[in-house]
């Protein structure tokens, strides 16, 4: 299955080991992180789509949200 990129937000009272963590089960499924974000806890990941709600289910304590990174525009 192809990987897509998914941006994971992570909850305010979130840890910097327990961040390191979520990025490491994204690492174990062959994710790659490709951003950072620095005004909000989160990143986006490249990874399989398959893993996603396994991961989601083992940081559920850490993982606000996990959605499909898209294109978004505005009409003119």
């Amino acid at each position: 299955m192809a990987a897509k990129t998914f941006i994971v937000t992570l909850k305010d009272h979130v840890a910097d080991v327990d961040i390191s963590s979520v990025k490491e089960s994204f690492s174990k499924l062959g994710g790659e992180i490709t951003h950072e974000f620095s005004l909000i806890k989160g990143f986006t990941v490249k990874v399989p789509e398959s893993g996603i709600a396994t991961v989601k289910d083992e940081h559920a304590d850490s993982i606000a949200n996990i959605e499909e990174d898209q294109e978004v525009s505005t009409k003119e």
